[in-house]
């Protein structure tokens, strides 16, 4: 077994200059002794179970004969002796249904099967299991030690939960023929295999990611209340942050990505997550943010809301020309269209509205509108917020919608504070409106239809949101 292959964390960390737990034989004899009895309870099998099966068994079939190895991956330190907190590769939890609680270095083996069978591969899952209270590990360990980190899950419990064989991780022995994902350099065949089986989610993810955007949508209704508590603070984007990010922690894992909390011309800025600035009535606040449930699927919205309650003119213009642009894109998804087309329709209008305005120069078939909108439309969401990324271009940007992929829409407008091209009142605008759309059978469903978004129903909510609080 290599290291790579046990490896529950990213380095191994010196702790010389750190006061070591007694090592004698006397106190390792007082230290596992007189514990009160704990009996190991079986939880049920999780919803995921079935599902991830059925994953399992998709992607073996395109793989006869061969031996799959799918890692988890290992904390991943941040500074010294500390570890920013672990989450499983995607494709792991996708194939295992283990999500938030997965153990650092756990291994999916997906072994095949010799023979004519209905099945392909048999499954079985690989992690350090929780060491006994009479060993050194339990209270002189402080990376897996259960003194440090709480308590840890046995086999059984995990195999119950997930309906899966295990086996301790010590027993896991990689092969020459292995194709693995995680572990070291990735197999590129059978990562793009295991990317672009998420393009299609299930029943039980659909209904993940429903339950992730409602999270979002209390979420960003407790940013509203919230906005002259922020209005008053010199860096109100952090308590705008630090609402939302309080809100994924109580309904779910965490957030799924960094929040962007942008105000004023800070929304110019596409991936603005310093979040360090003031939050000014007269301005317009852009928050992108989605909860990432304990199952690790995400949301992924943004709202773009006026901080005094109330949009200027020029802010409504810019607004309502980016919400059509939304719902121009949103009109033209069903099944069998591509998927770059999505983004063609609301380019189209991003294209009309800032030549109507004159901000563009004469028609020549440059691009020149995507001076104000430099990012694409769309793009898939699930396990991750840029869900099936190793996914092949026939597959994604030019694939064929099908009934059940989930993606985002979210065009819009970005005027630069010192962007001479438009006029003054523009400058420092940046509206971005994004919805999380599930394709159907004859159209589509928007998740996060219950979040407002017209300008008139925006101002409505920041009202509503504000009553009383």
């Amino acid at each position: 077994m290599t290291d790579t292959a046990q490896a529950t964390h990213e380095v191994e960390i010196d702790n010389s200059n750190r006061s070591t737990t007694p090592q004698t034989d006397a106190f390792a004899d007082y230290i596992s002794a007189h514990w009160a009895e704990r009996p190991e309870s079986m939880p049920e099998q999780s919803a995921a179970a079935p599902f991830a099966a059925r994953r399992r068994a998709s992607l073996g079939a395109l793989f006869p004969g061969t031996r799959l190895v799918i890692a988890a991956g290992a904390m991943q330190q941040r500074s010294n002796d500390t570890f920013y907190p672990f989450r499983a590769h995607s494709a792991f939890a996708h194939l295992t249904g283990w999500g938030a609680d997965a153990e650092p270095g756990a291994i999916l083996v997906l072994d095949p099967v010799a023979g004519v069978h209905e099945a392909t591969h048999t499954a079985t899952l690989y992690f350090r299991e929780r060491a006994g209270r009479d060993s050194d590990e339990f209270f002189a360990n402080p990376e897996i030690g259960e003194f440090w980190i709480g308590a840890r899950p046995s086999l059984a419990q995990v195999s119950a939960a997930l309906g899966i064989r295990t086996a301790a991780l010590a027993e896991f022995s990689p092969g020459a023929e292995d194709r693995s994902l995680g572990l070291a350099e990735d197999d590129l065949e059978l990562a793009r295999a295991a990317s672009e089986l998420r393009l299609v989610k299930d029943a039980y993810e659909l209904a993940e990611m429903q339950t992730a955007v409602d999270a979002t949508a209390a979420g960003f209704s407790e940013v509203l209340a919230a906005l002259p508590r922020a209005s008053a603070h010199p860096r109100g984007e952090r308590i705008v942050e630090g609402v939302f990010n309080q809100r994924a922690r109580l309904d779910g894992n965490t957030v799924g990505y960094e929040t962007i909390a942008a105000s004023g011309p800070h929304a110019c800025t596409l991936h603005w997550i310093r979040n360090d600035g003031p939050v000014r009535a007269g301005d317009l606040l852009l928050l992108d943010a989605g909860v990432e449930l304990a199952s690790l699927y995400t949301a992924d919205i943004t709202r773009t809301v006026p901080v005094s309650g109330a949009f200027t003119e020029v802010q409504r213009r810019v607004y309502d020309a980016v919400l059509e642009a939304a719902d121009a894109a949103r009109a033209i998804v069903r099944p069998g269209i591509r998927f770059g087309d999505v983004h063609d329709a609301a380019m189209a209008v991003i294209e009309h509205r800032t030549r109507e305005w004159g901000l563009l120069p004469e028609h020549d078939g440059t691009a020149y509108y995507r001076r104000y909108m430099v990012h694409g439309t769309s793009h898939h969401l699930g396990l991750d917020v840029h869900d099936c990324a190793q996914a092949r271009r026939e597959m994604y940007l030019d694939g064929i919608l099908e009934p059940g992929m989930v993606f985002t829409i979210e065009p819009g407008l970005y005027f630069q504070p010192d962007d001479l091209t438009v006029p003054e009142e523009f400058r420092g605008i940046g509206v971005r409106i994004e919805d999380d759309i599930a394709v159907t059978e004859d159209g589509c469903v928007n998740l996060s239809a219950g979040i407002p978004r017209t300008a008139d129903e925006v101002e409505a909510w920041i009202r509503e949101s504000q009553r009383g609080s």
